[in-house]
This record gives structure tokens, C-alpha cells and sequence, in this order.
């Protein structure tokens, strides 16, 4: 195992890296001798002014990012810890954590209207309380589960994407990751296939979801309630359909879900076990600032456990406990308490949410979402959540003179329904939470982040968040957690 501190000087090579690439641009012909530093950042629009390079009809492209993140926790309040032997409690003294990332996006044009995109990643990390106690709100979302410290590689997206053209307008993309500059009718149809995050193409908001840049906590990425299915790094197999129509989009995807809940392996059986997710989206101009809604409703069928057929289990026989369970479990040593593993077969989960952008003044844009899911099974693929909203403002400091600076607030909560908390009374775990015992109540964090642009492509984000009753659990907290955010893309 590696230390963070060997993260770090991983994160500094990764750097250093690209400044040297960038001289050998510059010993190539392609950039001006003594290059701005920025210049080195923007490799695309570098080629572009070479004349090398065309960003609006673009062949392929190539851009990268690499964000360190270290937090700390200090200590809270807690009533009690792990009660009981379960083992899902956020531990009451101070700790750090980091995650280190690097990625790397190909694109590449196959014929008219056709294009692959290939994503390979790495990340090394060390959560809070080894990822447990916090149901909605954990502090980082870059955090997978089952990570290490030590640095691991995959492969996070590789897909192929078709756009057909039906008229109207032509609009220009412009070239940025997982995606080529074109121009394409305002009326099109895009399907993909292969491996990608159902979050790449739904439940975009932009004010609160590129994390590496916004908000560190991950209630601000999509909604916390929103299960879509994935592996334990968040990503999946299937295929997703888009139906451009002017200022309306609808979407629809289908999707691989994870074997075991929270585990990397996948089960590619696409009609028996399943993700399903359909959005409608509608763009608009409010006092000549643009927004958007979204409707989003979501369908798992997996094979899942129901929190009250767990209990139900335990009642008729004490010996279905969270210790005597050989199949997939979450190694609790409670042995009064039931588990979902005795209760898992193919079961539905849905929800319904509502996603909302607009910008209100130049540089100011607001953001809220709420979701409700059902509330009667395990959390599978995402958060501990059943219920959740989220809203906030997003600042440019071009206002006080630093166009390349963000300030952003946040407040998010997050509650469980009545059946999930029964079976966390009783002593029960999920795949986050479970203190051996609670008193029910919303989980809350305010998020409070600036972000200073030290160079065109590098920023620094100093981040404060309040997290009051973790775990959903009044009986403990609230926990303050401080964040250092070193952002970079090329």
C-alpha cells in the first residue's frame, strides 16, 4: 500500500508530464518558442491556431484532467458507535482522506454522423471510515467503493455514438471531452452503446454537476435518491437514445446492473436484471437568460432485498441474522439484527425527480433537484438515499475581477423512508449506513467552495461543508469536514 503522500508526487509527475510534452510541442514547431504556461493546458486550441487541427469538424480529439482532493474531518458527537457489532458507523474522531485521479478522453470520427470515445482512468484513494455513516452527503465525490491507496487502472467508458440528422437549425458543438465539434440539426436522433455512466447523459444541470470543478459533495452530482444502476465506480454496459426536437430533448436508456450491490463485476443478462431511465428536457429563455427542466423516472428490476422482507425473515427465525448469512453480505457482526441478504430476489425500485437550471444574472445561475424513490429496497448502485433535494447558486468572479474563479453554495438533504429505518433500528446494514440503531431524521449538508483559477486549465478550490445528523441519525453529529480541491484538465 501507498501513503497519500505518494499520491501526491503521482499527482505531481502527471503535471510535470505535460509541461514537458508542452517543450516538446514547442521543439516540434507547433507552439511559439517561450509558450504561455495556459497555452500549455489547451493542446486542441493550440493545434487549432497551427492551422493543424480543425475544432469545428473535428477528426478526433484528445483532452485529459487530473484532480487531488485531500479532506479532513474533525471530531463530532456521537450516542453511541457500531452498536451491537454493526459496522456502518462514520467514526467519531478527526480523519483524512484523498482521492488522486487521472483521465484520459479519445475521440475519434469513424464516417458521417458515427464516432467512438475511449475513457481509461486511474484513481487512488482513502475515504472517511473506510466509506461508511454517511448516507447521502459523502464529502468527496470522487470516492468509489472498494478503492485503494493504491493507484488502480480501467477502463471507465467505451462507447460508439450515431447522430441522424431530421432538419432544422444547425448548431455548432463545440469540442470538449466525450465529445467531437461538429454541426448537427436541432432536430437528431443519438443513440450510443458500449460502456459509459448513466450520469454522462442524464441529469445534467450546469450549476451543479461537474464536481472537479463545483461542489465536492457528492449530494451535488445527481440526485442522492437517484440509484441508476452502475458498477462500484459508477459506471455500466447498455445502450441510450436521444431525441433532439429544437428547445426539447427525451432520452431513454437501458442498462447493465452490478451482480452484488456496490461490487465491480456486472451482470450482463440486460433483460433479466436491468436499469431503466427516461428524461424529458425542455430548454428556455427566462428575461433573456437561459434555463432548463428536467423530468427524470427511473425503473431497476434486480435482485435486491426489501428492507421489510428482511425483517419479516428475521421475525419468523432469529437465526436469519446478519452473522449466519453465506451469501453476499456486508460482514456485520450483529447477531439480533436482520439482513438484506435473506431477503434478496428480483425486485423493482423506481423514483421520480425534477431537475431545474437558470441563470438569473451575468455570471449567476441557480439550481435545485428533488427525487422521490420508493423507498422499499437496498440501495444497490448509488447513496443510502430514498428521498432528496438539493439546491444552491453558483457565482463567477468575474463579478470582483477573476473571470476564471468560482464561488458556490450549496444546501442538500436527504431522508429514508419508514421501512428503511425500521430495519436500521433493528440493528440492520445497507451498503453505507447502519449505526446499530437510530433516531430518524433528515441528513443535511451545506457546501460552501471557492475556486480560484491560478492558470487558464488549473485551479485551486478551498471547500467547507456542515453535515448535521449522519447516517440520517439524530443521535450523532453534526460534522464539519474541510476540502482542498487541485484541479487540472488539457
Amino acid at each position: 500500500m501507498i501513503n497519500p503522500g505518494t499520491t501526491v508526487l503521482l499527482f505531481k509527475i502527471l503535471l510535470v508530464c505535460y509541461l514537458l510534452f508542452s517543450v516538446m510541442l514547442v521543439r516540434a514547431g507547433v507552439t511559439e518558442p517561450n509558450p504561455r504556461l495556459e497555452d500549455a493546458f489547451d493542446f486542441m486550441n493550440v493545434l487549432a491556431k497551427k492551422g493543424l487541427h480543425d475544432l469545428k469538424e473535428e477528426r478526433w480529439n484528445a483532452y485529459g484532467q487530473f484532480t487531488y482532493i485531500s479532506s479532513w474531518k474533525s471530531g463530532f458527537p456521537a450516542s453511541y458507535t457500531n452498536l451491537n457489532g454493526s459496522i456502518n458507523s462514520l467514526l467519531p474522531g478527526s480523519e483524512r482522506s484523498f482521492t488522486g485521479t487521472a483521465t484520459l478522453y479519445l475521440g475519434l470520427k469513424t464516417w458521417h454522423g458515427g464516432e467512438i470515445y475511449y475513457v481509461p482512468e486511474m484513481i487512488s484513494m482513502r475515504p472517511l471510515s473506510d466509506l461508511k455513516g454517511l448516507g447521502g452527503a459523502i464529502q468527496n465525490f470522487e470516492l468509489q467503493k472498494g478503492g485503494t491507496e493504491t493507484p488502480i487502472f480501467y477502463q471507465s467508458r467505451l462507447f460508439f455514438k450515431q447522430t441522424f440528422g431530421f432538419g432544422g437549425e444547425r448548431i455548432q458543438l463545440t469540442s470538449d471531452p466525450m465529445q467531437l465539434g461538429t454541426t448537427v440539426d436541432s432536430r437528431r436522433l443519438v443513440v450510443r452503446f458500449g460502456n459509459f455512466s448513466v450520469i454522462d447523459f442524464f441529469d445534467k444541470n450546469s450549476y451543479s454537476g461537474d464536481l472537479r470543478r463545483q461542489f465536492l459533495n457528492m449530494a451535488f452530482m445527481t440526485y442522492a435518491a437517484f440509484d441508476f444502476a452502475a458498477d462500484a465506480r459508477g459506471y455500466t454496459w447498455g445502450g441510450v437514445a436521444e431525441y433532439f426536437h429544437d428547445d426539447w430533448t427525451f432520452r431513454f436508456g437501458h442498462v447493465a446492473t452490478a451482480i452484488d450491490p456496490n461490487q465491480i463485476p456486472l451482470d450482463m443478462r440486460v433483460f433479466k436484471y436491468y436499469g431503466q431511465q427516461v428524461e424529458v428536457e425542455r430548454r428556455h429563455l427566462l428575461n433573456g437568460y437561459p434555463g432548463a427542466v428536467r423530468i427524470l423516472a427511473y425503473r431497476n428490476h434486480e435482485n435486491m432485498g426489501k428492507f421489510s422482507d428482511a425483517i419479516a425473515a428475521f421475525r419468523f427465525d432469529p437465526n436469519k441474522n446478519a452473522t449466519t448469512c453465506t451469501g453476499f453480505n456486508y460482514g456485520s457482526g450483529n447477531a439480533g439484527a436482520p439482513d438484506l441478504c435473506w431477503a434478496r430476489n428480483p425486485n423493482d425500485k423506481m423514483g421520480i425527480g425534477i431537475n431545474i437550471e437558470q441563470q438569473v444574472l451575468d455570471g449567476v445561475g441557480l439550481f435545485f433537484r428533488g427525487m422521490y424513490s420508493d423507498g422499499k429496497t437496498e440501495v444497490y448502485s448509488y447513496t443510502s438515499t430514498d428521498r432528496s433535494i438539493s439546491l444552491g447558486a453558483l457565482v463567477n468572479g468575474f463579478r470582483w475581477g477573476r473571470d476564471g474563479d468560482l464561488l458556490g453554495i450549496g444546501f442538500a438533504a436527504g431522508w429514508i423512508s419508514g421501512q428503511h429505518a425500521k430495519y436500521l433500528n433493528m440493528g440492520g446494514v445497507d451498503g453505507f449506513i447502519g449505526d446499530g440503531r437510530i433516531k430518524a431524521r433528515a441528513e443535511d449538508v451545506v457546501d460552501i467552495f471557492y475556486s480560484v483559477n491560478v492558470l487558464s486549465s488549473l485551479w485551486v478550490t478551498a471547500d467547507y461543508q456542515h453535515i448535521t445528523n449522519p447516517g440520517f441519525n439524530a443521535d450523532r453529529g453534526p460534522v464539519n469536514i474541510y476540502g482542498l480541491r487541485v484541479h487540472a484538465e488539457f
